[in-house]
């Protein structure tokens, strides 16, 4: 019956029966709508109109501190607040002036409550605004932004009617241009590419389309310092929107203060349950450099807290991943470095009435808006008895959780802080068989590290009702969470699951198959870890979820091995060349540039002998046209050596095949400059080399609509393919794994940590940057 009457009230108020019986799911903000139509009942003595209730509806939906209801609602009734713009300008200033009183004529002068803005007047700031544009208006006529003209009247008039200034405005556009032509009808023509990378400069934005990053943009530490983000001042949290305070609020805002000295503080909070991925490295970029932009610190803390998946390999690897990347954790924490205060505080959170012991089962919480739990209301006594019985073992798995009072965002209702798991814990071992969830933890770590600045992905958004309300359930620091978009890449899985599936199947070898855009994957492949990071300031802290395209993070990659990996040659398909008039008898010394654009980087030293190797397919008997290395009559300089050849005599085997070529050889400047220069290797070291391409097929292999048989169906079969007795120069020899170089007209490479005593092995990074040139 009750469901009923809130049903006709919501109604009443003008609210559709779809969108009332979707209010009424939701428990909190049914409350405090039902509370609001109440109190303007009571204030008209009369039914509400639908402009009226819509404000109300605002104002139940957006208010966080309940005790300010009563207050606002009385503006709204007597029509003090009577725009959509009013009640906003009412919820900032609640939020920025949590404590009492209110001082009333501070909050109308903000409000514009009692503002009348005339006809006149709005018909005065429209005019103005046509007449300052008008030469584009009359040029561009309805393909102009009219929303420009909207702006400047609404800028001058604060409280005008939104309504009322359009209105105006379409009637002196009409009066200026006259009705819209055929021409005008037609379609806007697109900006070209020229325009928008001017307007890019202009504005020193990011421009993002399609996972595309502009070539110009600000460095991370610049995207996050200061103002950049419009992010709160340490201690400033209750000036957020959708911050919820208490009366506690500004006690504990003043004690954390002094506490912090005013100092910023994040954290990158990973689960040591499987390796970090590219997304990863975004959030170690946004929590560690926001720290260092503003001269703040930044805590690693591990959230262990389901033992059945953690591993010490994780915590190794997502602290040397850390490290990696250039950061340095102020302190390494672990939530299970609390677990006794975590406990302590569910104890209490039952004592205040705010949290039970429910014996539904897994299977039961599932999904959103499920019925109210039948232990809901069970005495405090009772479940503080039981949360006892579920400490001491007394519960198998699944019997018994400890649940919060509260209704999250997205429907959720009263999550789990508690549930019982038999497993030892890695570093408690058996002290706990009752482990705190995510929902419970976070939070509480958050303030117990006075954490200012909770930064997570956007699907934690759902979360943040129940990082306040827990907080302030308990009376403790409450930091601010804020959301930042997820950063993904086409053509690449990273979820654990999959990642083990492919392990499983025998596509990749490991968590560290350079295939997989995994951290450590990358490490192995030879992705320099200032590549990473300048690719994720070059995707920019964008709160959209972004999916790039790999050629960009590999165009960062190239950016700088270019400057940071040295010069060598190596040949993958090897074809023997004999200098049978090699002007010395034994091998001369080349000295070749680590750098050759930057030769005072310094020079290595290579054999060069009668006998070189060359590619295969830098040879050819019956070349089509345009080809310009070596041919009959067509001779080829050696790199770095001063020398040209030219063929004179090729060996072939039994089957046809060429085996090996006799060519003779003369200086450089002893004749025309022939038309290519080509690598070589003389003494060389044999080594593998392994090619990357693609894992998959398709950008989107997870996409059903794109690939029906799943991602395992995608694999791409040519994403690797092994070069088993490639020949390398000399200079590498001594090289450690994870060494970088760039191979001569190949692209660049690193050394894989397989190679042992004479045998290298070399993982292809990315390829050289395409030339058109080059044939």
């Amino acid at each position: 019956m009750a469901a009923l009457d809130s049903l006709s009230l919501f109604t009443g108020l003008g609210l559709s029966e779809h969108k009332a019986r979707e209010t009424l799911k939701n428990t909190a903000l049914s409350a405090q709508l039902r509370e609001a139509a109440t109190q303007a009942q009571q204030t008209l003595g009369s039914t509400i109109d639908k402009a009226t209730g819509t404000l109300l509806y605002g104002l139940a939906s957006r208010l966080r501190d309940p005790r300010r209801l009563s207050f606002l609602v009385s503006y709204i009734a007597n029509k003090k607040i009577h725009t959509e713009l009013q009640l906003s300008a009412a919820l900032e200033y609640v939020r920025s002036h949590p404590l009492d009183p209110i001082n009333t004529e501070d909050f109308e002068q903000e409000c514009g409550v009692g503002v009348m803005v005339t006809p006149e007047q709005i018909e005065e700031a429209v005019e103005a605004a046509i007449n300052r544009h008008r030469p584009q208006l009359l040029e561009e006529r309805y393909r102009f932004n009219m929303g420009l003209l909207m702006g400047e009247a609404r800028a001058v008039l604060k409280w005008a009617d939104g309504k009322m200034i359009k209105h105006e405005v379409d009637m002196q556009v009409l009066h200026l241009l006259g009705p819209k032509t055929e021409t005008d009808l037609e379609k806007k023509p697109k900006v070209s590419k020229a325009r928008l990378e001017e307007k890019d400069q202009r504005t020193a934005k990011v421009l993002m389309e399609n996972g595309e990053a502009a070539d110009q943009t600000l460095s991370l530490i610049e995207q996050l310092r200061g103002e950049a983000l419009k992010f709160h001042k340490p201690g400033e949290n209750y000036k957020t929107p959708g911050y919820v305070t208490t009366p506690h609020t500004m006690d504990l805002l003043k004690q954390h203060l002094e506490i912090t000295g005013g100092q910023v503080r994040t954290r990158f909070p990973p689960e040591p349950n499987g390796i970090l991925h590219i997304g990863h490295a975004k959030a170690i970029n946004f929590n560690f450099g926001y720290a260092k932009a503003n001269n703040g610190i930044c805590f690693l803390r591990f959230d262990d807290t389901n033992p059945e998946k953690e591993e010490a390999k994780f915590f190794t690897a997502i602290c040397d991943m850390v490290t990696w990347l250039g950061y340095t954790p102020y302190k390494v924490t672990y939530a299970s470095d609390y677990f006794d205060q975590l406990y302590a505080w569910a104890v209490e959170l039952i004592h205040r009435g705010q949290a039970y012991v429910c014996h539904q089962r897994g299977e039961e919480l599932k999904g959103h808006n499920s019925l109210p739990s039948p232990w809901r209301d069970r005495p405090i006594e009772e479940s503080l008895l039981l949360f006892e019985a579920m400490r001491k073992g007394k519960f198998a798995e699944g019997e018994a959780t400890l649940r919060m009072k509260l209704v999250m965002e997205d429907g959720k209702m009263d999550p789990v802080a508690y549930r019982v798991k038999y497993t030892p814990h890695h570093r408690t071992g058996d002290t706990w068989c009752i482990y705190p969830t995510y929902d419970y933890t976070h939070c509480l770590c958050d303030s117990i590290e006075h954490i200012t600045h909770s930064l997570c992905t956007k699907e934690f958004q759902a979360r943040r009702s129940s990082y306040f309300w827990l907080c302030n359930a308990l009376d403790v620091y409450c930091p601010v969470q804020w959301e930042y978009g997820r950063l993904n890449l086409h053509y690449a899985v990273v979820s654990k699951r999959k990642i083990l599936q492919l392990v499983a199947a025998g596509a990749v070898r490991d968590w560290d198959d350079p295939r997989l855009f995994t951290l450590t994957a990358l490490r192995r492949r030879g992705f320099p870890p200032e590549a990473i990071n300048n690719f994720c300031a070059r995707v920019g802290v964008t709160v959209a979820q972004t999916t790039m395209e790999p050629h960009l993070l590999e165009a960062c990659v190239r950016d700088v091995l270019n400057d940071t990996a040295p010069r060598a040659m190596a040949v993958l398909e090897p074809l023997q060349v004999i200098i049978t008039n090699f002007p010395s008898t034994k091998s001369l010394d080349i000295q070749v540039p680590n750098f050759p654009a930057d030769e005072t980087k310094g020079f290595h030293q290579i054999p060069f002998g009668s006998m070189i190797f060359i590619e295969r397919t830098d040879f050819k008997e019956e070349p089509e046209p345009g080809y310009k290395r070596l041919a009959w009559g067509q001779p080829v300089g050696l790199r770095h050596t001063g020398y040209v050849i030219e063929l004179q005599h090729v060996v072939k085997g039994p089957s046809g095949c060429v085996e090996s070529l006799e060519v003779t050889c003369r200086r450089a400047d002893a004749a025309e400059k022939p038309k290519a220069f080509i690598h070589w290797v003389s003494q060389p070291l044999t080594c593998e080399i392994r090619l990357y391409e693609r894992l998959f097929q398709h950008k989107n292999p997870e996409d059903p609509a794109e690939v029906p048989g799943g991602f395992l169906s995608d694999l791409n079969p040519a994403s690797l393919q092994v070069v088993e007795a490639a020949l390398v120069d000399c200079s590498v020899a001594l090289a450690k794994p994870f060494d970088k170089f760039q191979f001569e007209r190949l692209g660049y490479f690193s050394l894989d940590p397989d190679s042992c005593q004479g045998q290298l092995v070399f993982n292809r990074t990315v390829t050289l940057k395409e030339d058109p040139g080059k044939v």
